[in-house]
């Protein structure tokens, strides 16, 4: 068996950063999430659920393993504000901005 890794979506707010990875079928209990400096991973590991009886599989597709995803964060990363959550297969994965890199918007008057 081989390991997929998600897909993931980076996207970027005035106030945060965004990563979703599609991980359907896991639980959330599944997911383990560490910062290690500046490189966010997360990491799933899945066991394969025994049964009490013995089945016979003509093909088994279903698959149960183990991937990593890191991610470097900018500097720009406020690394104490990190959310996450698990939903409809997809975990979202938000993290703030610090102050000084939230973007100031003003209008600036013509002299």
């Amino acid at each position: 068996m081989t390991a997929r890794v998600p897909a993931a979506n980076i996207s970027e707010s005035d106030l945060h950063y965004h990563i979703e990875l599609a991980a359907p079928g896991l639980k959330k209990e599944d997911f383990k999430l560490s910062l290690d400096r500046n490189v966010l991973s997360v990491n799933v590991e899945q066991q394969k659920e025994q049964s009490q009886g013995q089945k016979s599989y003509n093909k088994r597709e279903f698959s149960y393993g183990s991937w990593v995803r890191s991610f470097t964060l900018p500097d720009s990363a406020n690394v104490e504000q990190i959310d996450a959550t698990y939903n409809d297969g997809i975990l979202m994965i938000d993290i703030a901005k610090r102050e000084e890199a939230k973007a100031i918007r003003r209008q600036i008057e013509i002299k």
